[in-house]
């Protein structure tokens, strides 16, 4: 991350509740602001380095990384299934709250399909989209999904809660689906600092009780009917810090998008900034 490095922390209200952002100002005017949307199950606090090199990368404008509701310290969904429509709306809210009209965005993961989802209901709010890992899966692979992966948790009086969110993250490292602990669904991601896996579990634990409203939203979105309908520039990352299975998917997802650029990246999260920068640039 780049030493001199800013970021400031704030609280918007909408009407669910307070959306935690992190910042970084712009350092040139005359841009429009880049909105990213973090993975499952965390939170921003996932992308400050991110954050930190596009700043190397000469990425000058407005940086918002928001706590998407109910992971991290936003508030929770306020139904009780919501769809990725309804976090895009609620991205759209948060745009209202900020005064803001119009943003180029970034998704990871789940923030994909949201940044998807915001681009085909509000493409007047949004100029450019980055695609940072999205992939379809097959109705088998969906049904053991929603069985396993993000159950809906609480505390409860022997406190297994901190057990098996340390274990929930830590499996996500080595096995996609974390549930199918095989050699077929290992995958090539190599073991995070200890202290990455601490800020982890501790993002899942503040959220524990809400934490796979969003994932499971995202697992039900279909991207191989929505994507097509997206209207705005596109550039889908290949980056070689995502698992193979999202690597492998994302020549066919750019596919999907009518005009959309496709960018391998190497050199980890540094690779990946130099893309958006450059892609932002053009």
């Amino acid at each position: 991350m780049a030493q001199d490095l800013l970021i400031d922390r704030q609280f918007v209200r909408i009407a669910e509740g307070l959306v935690h952002i992190r910042e970084c100002a712009e350092t040139k005017s005359g841009q429009l602001p880049l909105y990213l949307m973090h993975a499952s199950p965390a939170s921003a606090r996932g992308l400050e380095p991110l954050l930190g090199a596009l700043r190397t990368h000469g990425v000058t404008r407005r940086l918002i990384a928001p706590d998407t509701l109910g992971n991290g310290d936003s508030a929770p969904p306020a139904p009780d299934t919501p769809d990725i429509a309804y976090f895009a709306d609620s991205v759209r809210r948060v745009l209202d709250a900020l005064k803001i009209d119009r943003v180029d965005v970034y998704g990871a993961h789940t923030g994909c399909r949201t940044a998807a989802e915001l681009a085909i209901l509000f493409p007047d709010r949004i100029g450019k989209v980055i695609f940072d890992g999205i992939t379809e899966y097959d109705p088998e692979m969906k049904k053991q999904i929603f069985a396993n992966y993000a159950p809906e948790m609480k505390p409860d009086d022997m406190g297994r809660q901190f057990v098996w969110a340390f274990h929930f993250v830590r499996d996500q490292i080595f096995h996609f689906p974390y549930f199918m602990r095989d050699p077929a669904h290992k995958t090539t991601r190599e073991m995070p600092s200890n202290e990455h896996l601490h800020a982890h579990t501790v993002d899942v634990l503040k959220a524990l009780t809400t934490y796979h409203k969003a994932y499971l939203a995202a697992f039900r979105y279909e991207p191989l009917q929505r994507l097509p309908l997206i209207k705005r520039p596109v550039l889908v990352l290949e980056a070689d810090t995502e698992p193979p299975h999202l690597q492998s998917a994302a020549a066919q997802m750019a596919a999907l998008v009518p005009g959309a650029k496709l960018v391998r990246t190497t050199d980890g999260v540094e690779g990946k900034a130099k893309a958006i920068a450059d892609y932002l640039k053009a």
